[in-house]
């Protein structure tokens, strides 16, 4: 008799882990984050079997992030950082906003493409790159030549900062060239005017190109997200849940989580039903995930207990 439950995927996830400052009227807190360890934690909470390949320093911020990793059930390939642990202070104690700054660390972010790194790579079903340092071309074409077969199982979202880029046009051009050898691409409203000074609309088409096979995720905030895949253009609102919105930092790492999921699972959609299904449950749990302070992914009705 065929098992009915899916086996977990392996996925290998790419990118930043730091700690989050959130200064405001209230004070200060700190979360553990970062895109790609948010997208990292959130697919394992969706049930896949998760490594996260990132940078920490040798100190107690770095001990914190391995922890909990450990509590989520992700593994991790980790890069020794000589200028200790990424931190990102999001500043909104005066309203409106918030203001970010990065700590050098951030700002000078490397991974070592060693034995350990390639083989996370090699052994993942799909790899999924987030906030990578795409404006470092030497950081690029170690990570171009550690994934075989990109074009089938790779999948990426650019996530520029612009406290943490020291070359934008660098990033823009290495970025969309990734995105080429891309099966999925994510994009912002805020990542378009940062890197190309115009729309999303623009943004989409300018990554799209002359290959309309390739599946791209459009956010934009409080107007929802739109999948574009081949002639598809699918659109989803965000999602009312009861509740106030608390923090929407997490919104766009647990679309793509979700999304990751649904691929890591069921392959790809192949038609407009399939991508608004997909979308549409993505939105769902983005929506439940603002509901709570931090960018730790939560399904709505869902008792999985989350580790304090």
């Amino acid at each position: 008799m065929t098992d009915p439950t899916p086996s977990p995927r392996r996925v290998a996830v790419v990118g930043d882990a730091l700690i989050d400052e959130l200064r405001d009227e209230h004070g200060s807190r700190e979360f553990v984050g970062g895109a790609a360890l948010n997208v990292a934690v959130g697919l394992a909470l969706l049930g896949e079997d998760v490594t996260l390949v990132a940078m920490l320093g040798d100190d107690e911020p770095a001990e914190r992030i391995r922890a909990y990793l450990h509590d989520y059930g992700v593994r991790l390939v980790e890069s020794p950082s000589p200028f200790g642990t990424s931190r990102a202070v999001s500043d909104r104690s005066e309203g409106g906003e918030p203001r970010y700054e990065f700590n050098e660390a951030a700002k000078r972010r490397a991974l070592r493409f060693d034995d350990a790194t390639r083989a996370a790579l090699d052994e993942a079903d799909l790899v999924v790159v987030s906030c990578y340092p795409f404006d470092d071309d030497g950081e690029v074409a170690s990570l171009v030549a550690a994934i075989e077969r990109p074009g089938e199982r790779l999948i990426v979202d650019g996530n520029p900062r612009s406290g943490m880029m020291a070359d934008r046009e660098r990033f823009l051009a290495n970025f969309e060239d990734f995105a080429a050898r891309s099966l999925l691409v994510k994009v912002g409203d805020e990542d378009a005017d940062l890197l190309l000074g115009d729309t999303l609309d623009a943004f989409v088409e300018r990554l799209r190109g002359a290959d309309r096979g390739r599946a791209v995720l459009a956010t934009a905030g409080r107007h929802g997200a739109t999948v574009h895949a081949g002639d598809d253009v699918v659109h989803a609102d965000i999602v009312a849940l009861p509740g106030a919105v608390i923090d929407t930092m997490g919104a766009g790492d647990a679309t793509l989580s979700a999304i990751v999921h649904h691929i890591a699972t069921q392959g790809v959609p192949q038609k407009a039903d399939a991508w608004a299904a997909t979308l549409g449950e993505a939105m769902t749990i983005a929506a439940a995930t603002v509901r709570h302070e931090g960018a730790l992914l939560r399904v709505p009705n869902h008792e999985t207990v989350y580790p304090s």
